[in-house]
């Protein structure tokens, strides 16, 4: 069967989530996937292999001992590539030792960018600085210096308490903004987290 074939076959699918958790379970098919989209041209085995390989010890291509590059297109070979094209979302042609991605991977790019290495959400370091000055505020209230002083300990806990409260509703609302793309609908957002009828 052709390649041609192959690729007309699989355009009519779809995905199964268990197709979709299964690629991406795995670390080197994200990178292979995500360097197919970067790319967005066909690439030969050998060439994605060198750059899987550069990635997985964070080093550059030129930098690659053989036994490194030669680990990587092997199981690339009779492991991964076999594996994707199965399930369609990419076109292994094994004769030309070529691979390019079909339509069918577009549905993988939100499950790809949310599984993308070494990224570090900003409400991740802003949590961490709030839990940083909470416990400031916190250790200044016990030590009685003032004008901590002048403030009650169940007010410092309300204060803290309100403060996590909003930030963590802010942050609802960024990710649904994100998701949804309308910033005007706020009743739906109410209804969706289940305070809204």
């Amino acid at each position: 069967m052709s390649a041609q074939r192959v690729f007309a076959d699989k355009e009519a699918e779809s995905l199964s989530k268990d197709d979709i958790y299964s690629m991406l379970s795995n670390r080197r098919r994200r990178l292979v996937l995500n360097y197919l989209r970067e790319t967005a041209e066909e690439v030969s085995v050998r060439e994605l292999s060198r750059e899987v390989a550069a990635m997985e010890n964070g080093i550059e291509r030129e930098e690659l001992t053989y036994k490194q590059r030669k680990r990587v297109y092997t199981s690339l070979h009779q492991t991964h590539l076999p594996k994707l094209d199965d399930v369609g979302v990419i076109v292994y042609d094994r004769d030309r030792g070529n691979i390019s991605l079909t339509p069918l991977a577009t549905e993988l790019g939100s499950f790809l960018d949310s599984t993308t290495e070494r990224h570090v959400s900003s409400w991740s370091v802003y949590y961490l600085g709030l839990s940083g000055l909470s416990m400031l505020v916190v250790a200044l209230a016990w030590t009685g210096l003032f004008p901590f002083s002048l403030v009650p300990d169940l007010g410092y806990a309300g204060l803290i308490a309100i403060g996590f409260a909003v930030s963590a509703a802010l942050h609802v609302y960024t990710e649904y903004v994100a998701v949804e793309g309308d910033e005007s609908s706020l009743s739906t957002l109410l209804a969706a987290v289940g305070w809204w009828n």
